[in-house]
């Protein structure tokens, strides 16, 4: 038997400026009242929108912003 998802809530618990998501964990309102009714479906479900939402952010972060190529 696999063990349920582990929570991603991080302690930092504020929403972004729509108020739509945390910025601790990037879950969405409906998602973090879900969590402590849902099966392990659904919390891999969740999971899985976090993961591709700090992909999302991840990728906007390394983008530049003046137009120019980034160089490291």
């Amino acid at each position: 038997m696999s063990e349920a998802p582990v929570s991603p809530c991080c302690g930092v618990c504020r929403l972004d400026a729509e108020g739509r998501l945390c910025l601790g964990c990037l879950r969405s309102l409906e998602e973090i009242a879900a969590w402590s009714s849902g099966d392990a479906v659904t919390r891999s479900e969740i999971l899985a929108n976090v993961a591709a939402r700090r992909l999302i952010l991840l990728a906007r972060e390394s983008k530049p912003t003046d137009g120019h190529a980034r160089q490291d």
